[in-house]
């Protein structure tokens, strides 16, 4: 869900860990005994809007996020979605990264990527992050979106706060598709 800014020599090297990592990862994902499944079809005019993140699997990306993180999504001109990425730092700060997604596939296609590199390295397929909706209920308020390889997960709400039963359930079909979510680390929604 989140990538924060780089400076453009961590962006190279972080291009050159990607390359070398790329055949390692595809036989990882190969290696698994379940295909990730996504749900069904994506509104994406109705996914649009504020989402919290809720939970999610550490990653290097959101080291420094210490609190309030949240995704605002917003439909651009050309059909791609303008992606604002938002958190508070320790040192009480707001760090805010924007990307842009696009679908891949059918209108309704629930597998998008992500980019927050800069738009001139667009052109790398290595700078766009699966980002596939695995979990949705019907009326757009709880989602968990993931990679095919389930190297990250995050679990997003409309509200700062999910109902606890709704957020057990859904823990519950995360371990059906065989994620481990004892690596789930809760994310703090402050005012």
């Amino acid at each position: 869900m989140t990538l924060f800014s780089y400076s453009r020599a961590s962006l190279f090297s972080i291009l050159g860990v990607l390359l070398i990592g790329l055949g390692s990862s595809q036989a990882i994902a190969q290696q698994g005994d379940q295909t990730l499944k996504t749900i069904a079809s994506l509104d994406v005019p109705r996914y649009l809007g504020t989402w919290y993140e809720i939970a999610k699997f550490p990653n290097w990306f959101q080291k420094k996020c210490v609190s309030n993180t949240r995704a605002v999504y917003t439909a651009k001109p050309d059909g791609n979605l303008r992606v604002l990425n938002s958190c508070k730092t320790a040192g009480g700060e707001t760090s805010e990264a924007e990307g842009l997604a696009r679908q891949i596939g059918a209108k309704d296609s629930p597998k998008l990527e992500v980019r927050f590199a800069p738009e001139w390295l667009s052109f790398l397929p290595l700078v766009w992050g699966d980002y596939w909706v695995i979990d949705l209920d019907s009326q757009y308020q709880v989602a968990a979106v993931s990679d095919p390889r389930r190297e990250y997960l995050w679990v997003l709400s409309r509200t700062p706060q999910i109902d606890p039963k709704v957020y057990a359930d859904l823990l519950q079909r995360l371990k059906q598709q065989q994620f481990d979510i004892q690596k789930l680390e809760l994310t703090p929604q402050k005012n």
